[in-house]
């Protein structure tokens, strides 16, 4: 049984291979169902409306490529430019 992906899976699961701050933005950014440009690198996320769930399921998806982080130093610091800070370092 092999799995097919669509052209934007299969670009999207290349992409997981390497994090880089443009990918956290775009995967913050679908998950608020936002545009790239309607959310500023400093914006308090869970202001802007990212939850608890969708939180934990970067967690999942970024400590599946090996990045450690947990859910508490998200929470602690809710913006794209303090996560950058926090995985880049990781």
């Amino acid at each position: 049984m092999s799995i097919q992906y669509s052209n934007n899976e299969a670009a999207a699961e290349a992409d997981s291979q390497y994090l880089t701050l443009q990918l956290v933005r775009q995967q913050v950014a679908e998950l608020l169902d936002e545009e790239l440009s309607d959310i500023d690198d400093n914006e308090n996320l869970i202001d802007k409306g990212l939850d608890s769930i969708r939180i934990m399921s970067l967690v999942e998806k970024w400590r599946s490529i090996g990045v450690d982080i947990t859910f508490m130093k998200l929470v602690k610091r809710p913006t794209i430019s303090n996560w950058w800070s926090l995985l880049s370092s990781s």
